[in-house]
Parts: C-alpha cells; sequence; structure tokens
C-alpha cells in the first residue's frame, strides 16, 4: 500500500512540475508590447468547500454543502467520505449501518447537534445518523477536542454540528433521485413557500428502498440490507431584522422497516425461525424543535436564545431468536444570553440547561428501565477580535440524578504567528452514561453470551464514563508555485478516568464492566490541502491513531480501529467559457486503511491483524445549467471486500455465529447515478 501511495504522490508532484515548465516557455515565448490592450479584468476566487479558520479559538472543520456534492452522500452517516478527521467504516455485517469515530474514538464519544440542540442522544446512536439526508444539509462544523460548554458535558471526542437548509434561503422547488446498482433507489423533495415577509416555511421529503437481495460472498446471507425508509421534516421560520426577532420549528418524523439475514428470509414466515436466521428492525421516530432568538435593536451585542426539543424514539428488532425492543423519550431545553465585558473584544455568555431521558429497554428475556434527569448552567468567556491572540474559558455546574453534581471546566487557545500561521491550544473534561445495548446493537447479530459486571454503578450497574481531552493543532498557510495552500497538524490525547468497557476479547461472549486501569487514546494528524492548478485542488492527509485499554486479558489495542490511515482528495471543476457556472465536476477519493487488530475467533484462536488495503471513489458531475445537472460514480472502485465477514453464517444458531468483526467493506464496486434539479429563482 505505501508504494502505492508513493506512486501516486509521485505523479501528482511530476504533473506539477511539468505544468510549471510548460508555463514557462510560454511566457517566455509570447512576446507582449504597449498595443495590447484589456478590454475587461475579472478577478474571482472560488471558495473552499471545507475550511479551517485561522482566527477561531477553537480547531473546527467548516463543512459546506458543495462539500457534500463530492460523494454520494446519501444520509449523515456518508457526508463524511471527503473529511480526512473522520472515520467512516461498517458496524457489522448484517445491518448494513454505517458508524463514525474521531481522534480514535467511536461515535458516541462526538456530541451530535442540529443547530446547536443536541440530537441522536441514546436510542438514536447507532442507526440516527440515516435518519438525516444529505440533501437537507446546508453546512457542518466539525470541533476536535473538548467543545463549547454551552452544547453540554457530553462530548469527549469532539463535536460536529450540523444546519439544515434554511426556508429564508431555499428555492421553492427541489428534487434529488439517486439509483444504484445494489438495487438502492432514493428520492428527495423539497417545497418551499413565502407565506409573508416574515413567515418562511420548508417541506422536505426523503424516501429510500432495496429490495434486491444480494449475496455476492456466497455465505447466504444478504451483503446488504432490504429497507426503506419515509421521511419528513417540516420547518418553520419566522425573521423581524428591525425588531431583531427571528425564530424556527421543526416538526420531523421517520419511519425504516430493515430486513437482513438469510438470502432466503421472510420475516412474516420466518418470523423466530429456528431454521433460518434473520433480522428486523423497526424504527419509528418524531422530533420537534424550536428555537426563538432576539437581538436588541440598539446593542446587536446583547441578544438572547431560547431552545427546546422533545424526541420519541421507538424501536422493535429481532435478530434470529435474540429479541431488543426500545422506547426512549426526551426532553431538552436550554436559554443562552450573550453580552460584553466593556467592548466588543470581551465576550459573555450565560446560560441554563436541563435534559429528561426516559428509557425502557427489552433484552432477550429481560427489561431495563431508567429515568435520567440533569440542570445545569455555565458561563463562557471570549476574548476575540485581536490579530494575534484569542481564547475561550468556560465552566459548567450539572446536577444529575444519578451522578451528582459536577464541574465541567474547557480552555482553547489561539495564537497567530503570523497572518498565515496560527497555533491552538485546548483542554478540558467531558462525562456521559453509556448505553450500552443501544450503542453495542450489533452485537445482538451474534451468538455472544452478554455479561455485566455490576459494582456500585448508576447505569447498569456501571459507573458513568468520564475523561480528559487535550491537543494542539498548527495552521500554516503558504504560497508553492504561485498557488495558495494550507498544511496543518494536530495531535490530541484523551485519557479516561472512568470507561465502561467493550470487551470482544473472549469469542463466546461480550463483556461490560468499569475499567480497572488505563485507556487512553493518542491521534495524530498531517494534512495538506493545496491549489494544484487553477481549478485543480488536492487535499492529502496521514492519520497516526494509538487507542490503548486496560482489559481483564492486558493491555490492548482497540480492536477494529485502524493505527494508521492515508487519505487523498482530487477535486476538479470544469468552467463554460471561463464563466462561474461549473460545466464538469470530477471528483477522486482515496482512502488508505492500515492493519488493525481482530480479537480471538474459531478462524484465529489468537488475535490477529487484518491486511491494509485501499478504497477508491469516484465521482463524475456534469452540470448542464443552474437548475440541472446529472452525477455518477463508483464506490469502492476495485472491489476490496472482506473475506468470510460472518463467521459461523453456515450454522447461524451455533455458539460461534459472528457477524461483528468487520474491517473492510462487504459489497465491491457499487455504480451510481442520479439528477439534481431546483427552481433557483425564489417565489
Amino acid at each position: 500500500m505505501i508504494k502505492q501511495i508513493l506512486y501516486i504522490v509521485i505523479a501528482i508532484i511530476s504533473t506539477k512540475l511539468y505544468s510549471f515548465q510548460e508555463l514557462k516557455f510560454e511566457r517566455d515565448s509570447i512576446g507582449l508590447d504597449s498595443l495590447n490592450k484589456l478590454d475587461e479584468i475579472i478577478i474571482s476566487k472560488r471558495k473552499k468547500t471545507s475550511s479551517k479558520s485561522f482566527l477561531k479559538s477553537q480547531n473546527i472543520i467548516n463543512v459546506s454543502s458543495e462539500e457534500l456534492l463530492k460523494a454520494a452522500c446519501c444520509n449523515l452517516s456518508e457526508s463524511f467520505e471527503t473529511n480526512p478527521s473522520i472515520d467512516v467504516n461498517f458496524s457489522d455485517a448484517i445491518s448494513g449501518n454505517k458508524q463514525i469515530s474521531m481522534l480514535g474514538l467511536k461515535g458516541p464519544y462526538i456530541l451530535m447537534s442540529q443547530e446547536n440542540i443536541p440530537v441522536l442522544r441514546g436510542g438514536g446512536q447507532t442507526y440516527g445518523l440515516a435518519f438525516f439526508p444529505g440533501t437537507w444539509i446546508e453546512s457542518m462544523q466539525i470541533t476536535k477536542g473538548m467543545g463549547s460548554v454551552i452544547n453540554g458535558f457530553q462530548s469527549i471526542a469532539g463535536q460536529i454540528n450540523f444546519e439544515l437548509k434554511k426556508p429564508y434561503n431555499e428555492p421553492p422547488f427541489f428534487v434529488n433521485l439517486y439509483s444504484n446498482i445494489s438495487g438502492k433507489k432514493e428520492f428527495n423533495f423539497h417545497f418551499t413557500k413565502k407565506i409573508n415577509q416574515k413567515l418562511f416555511s420548508s417541506l422536505f421529503f426523503h424516501g429510500n428502498e432495496r429490495k434486491m437481495r444480494m449475496d455476492d460472498n456466497q455465505d447466504d446471507f444478504l451483503d446488504a440490507p432490504l429497507n426503506n425508509q419515509l421521511n419528513f421534516i417540516n420547518r418553520w421560520q419566522y425573521l423581524d431584522l428591525e425588531k431583531g426577532w427571528i425564530s424556527f420549528l421543526n416538526i420531523q418524523g421517520v419511519r425504516e422497516n430493515k430486513i437482513s439475514g438469510n438470502i432466503n428470509y421472510n420475516y412474516n414466515r420466518d418470523y423466530k425461525s429456528s431454521t433460518i436466521w434473520g433480522s428486523r428492525i423497526e424504527t419509528k421516530r418524531f422530533d420537534v424543535s424550536y428555537k426563538l432568538g432576539y437581538v436588541f435593536p440598539d446593542t446587536p451585542y446583547n441578544n438572547f436564545g431560547l431552545q427546546l426539543s422533545k424526541n420519541h424514539h421507538d424501536q422493535n428488532s429481532i435478530f434470529g431468536l435474540r429479541q431488543y425492543n426500545l422506547n426512549h423519550q426526551s426532553l431538552f431545553g436550554s436559554i443562552l444570553y450573550n453580552t460584553i465585558l466593556g467592548n466588543t473584544l470581551n465576550k459573555i455568555k450565560l446560560g441554563i440547561t436541563f435534559s429528561n431521558d426516559k428509557y425502557d429497554e427489552d433484552v432477550d428475556l429481560f427489561s431495563f428501565e431508567r429515568e435520567d434527569n440533569s440542570y445545569g448552567a455555565f458561563i463562557e468567556y471570549a476574548f476575540e477580535g485581536v490579530e494575534k491572540i484569542s481564547l475561550i474559558s468556560g465552566l459548567r455546574i450539572d446536577n444529575h440524578n444519578r451522578f451528582g453534581t459536577f464541574l465541567t471546566p474547557r480552555f482553547h487557545l489561539r495564537y497567530s504567528l503570523s497572518d498565515k500561521s496560527s497555533l491552538k491550544f485546548s483542554i478540558g473534561s467531558g462525562r456521559r452514561a453509556k448505553n450500552i445495548f443501544a450503542e453495542n446493537q450489533k452485537l445482538f447479530s451474534s451468538n455472544r453470551l452478554i455479561q455485566i459486571d455490576k459494582k456500585n454503578g448508576s447505569v447498569y450497574g456501571l459507573m458513568p464514563e468520564k475523561a480528559y481531552n487535550y491537543g494542539f493543532s498548527f495552521i500554516q498557510g503558504f504560497t508553492f508555485f504561485k498557488n495558495q495552500g494550507q498544511f496543518s497538524i494536530d495531535y490530541y490525547k484523551t485519557d479516561f478516568i472512568n470507561q465502561v468497557i467493550v470487551d470482544w476479547e473472549n469469542p463466546k461472549t461480550i463483556y461490560f464492566y468499569n475499567l480497572q486501569g488505563k485507556s487512553y487514546s493518542n491521534s495524530f494528524q498531517l494534512e495538506i490541502d493545496y491549489n494544484l492548478f487553477k481549478k485543480l485542488d488536492l487535499k492529502i492527509a496521514f492519520k497516526n491513531q494509538k487507542t490503548l485499554t486496560d482489559y481483564n486479558s492486558g493491555r490492548l489495542q482497540k480492536p477494529l480501529t485502524p493505527e494508521n490511515r492515508f487519505f487523498l482528495n482530487l477535486s476538479y471543476i470544469k468552467n463554460k467559457n471561463d464563466k462561474e457556472l461549473d460545466d464538469w465536476r470530477f471528483d477522486l477519493t482515496i482512502q488508505g486503511v492500515g492493519k488493525q487488530r481482530i480479537p480471538k475467533n474459531i478462524l484465529n484462536v489468537n488475535e490477529s491483524f487484518s491486511e491494509e488495503y485501499l478504497i477508491f471513489n469516484f465521482q463524475l458531475t456534469k452540470v448542464f445549467s443552474e437548475k440541472f445537472e446529472l452525477y455518477s460514480g463508483i464506490e469502492n472502485l476495485g472491489g476490496y471486500t472482506q473475506k468470510n465477514p460472518i463467521i459461523g453464517s453456515k450454522d447461524p444458531f451455533g455458539s460461534d455465529f459472528d457477524s461483528t468483526l468487520i474491517y473492510a467493506p462487504i459489497m465491491g464496486e457499487i455504480i451510481y447515478a442520479g439528477l439534481r434539479y431546483n427552481l433557483k429563482k425564489q417565489l
């Protein structure tokens, strides 16, 4: 794999040097005199689709909707394929579910928020990323390390906030259609209406289905689940700029059915059959959220905001003979006030938050019920607006019915060595209650016995998790061959004080217990973002992650976590007659995944390591006008797949059956195509 990567890099550099010589020859061969005149000079610069700020105190990666167009991006879980800071992989070989990780830690350690309201907590942590289609997303902000205290105390590895498209800016009609050779079909329809000068409404519909049964690896199990999902969101936006009021009301409903298992499984016929293994996951979700903001007209630096959200998540699922049902109801609210101290360089944010979560779980023959309540207050001071230095310092105090009263401090500092360089530091703590079943639903697609070491704990008899995260990042802008680029280095360390260990080391069991010893993750990332030519951008990154935990069997690297990853993205845009309207868009992404530790199993009586591999994704988009474009691409070009993804597939009711040890794609090349159409003119 290393040789292949070197060949790619050498080819890119060689192409650049050749172009430089060619340009030099043309410059020397063409003479200019005073008779040459220019009628018009147009200076333009394309905005980066993904960028890091030199001036913000936090290490935030801003991702625009244009960046999401570089891949198929059917939903939020697939929105990170072109971002080297987020790793995406399958959670198991049965459900087709994709999970994300950052800084070597899985998704539950990342705080997800929708327009700064926490979402996908508890019941939505495993499958919830698929409930937000990519076409709904306007932008994302990825914060590495501890984020702001404003959004809560749960963040440990970082925060991902995504903004939905606003009714005020949306065109009256948009449609996106998608289909691939594995049988997946998808549609998105957006309707926006201007009610009056201050009130706007959007209605987004999403649907997807897969009816094709595929078993290319011939293990008698579906390579991808059969599924259908219907999803809608109705957004209302009120905007009164003269008086300083703005508000949003969101109403979202989701219903999804997912069938997987044996190639011939029929749910109505084979429900709880002991001869043919199958799975069905039925999810119903209903969310309502409201935001209200007011900016004082005479003193715009004084403003306040109110946020409220109510979520109902209901999941009924069967995995062979195993049952898992989950009902999760949550309520969240916050009040925020922004002001200044003396001048606009010194900003203060004050606020209070509350949350209530009710869980009702059926796991095989056992039931688990609990209710979590927390109330908190926070203060955050920011010194910003100075070229050389800025900082954010925040503190929360929270009272939790299971954790007691505790403090959450967080601190961010930025120092600029020049106008093209920025050095940032951060440190802070985070806490969370681990939902061991909701977060590890892949365990049900195995016949492992579940063991819980209950010792003086507050949730499932286990202690809450607590960790410190600290690190730094350095960004340096540069000019090479008259083209602009950016070079960045990140290093973050996460130390757990308390952690619930998920132990897969015994092939017959999954064991949950409290940490006895050390658990930490060190993440180092090197990234270069460079404009090779006028319309050709290169992004290249290398990441090293060491995630070690003291298990009962000793200190080990976290399973199925690559120690090394390589990333390369080439993005080319061809304009029509040198105008700003795109004509063609070309995107190539290469992911190099290093070896991963695989726990003991019947195929390997001792622990082993996976092989390194490369994944190529390619997409080509033809833009016909501002209203209409077609796109087509190939995921996993080259067709690399994992051999024997399901252990014991010929005897799914035997004790050795296990579909959880997934380190690579299950499906080979996936060719897809689609179209986008929108009316640009606002009503």
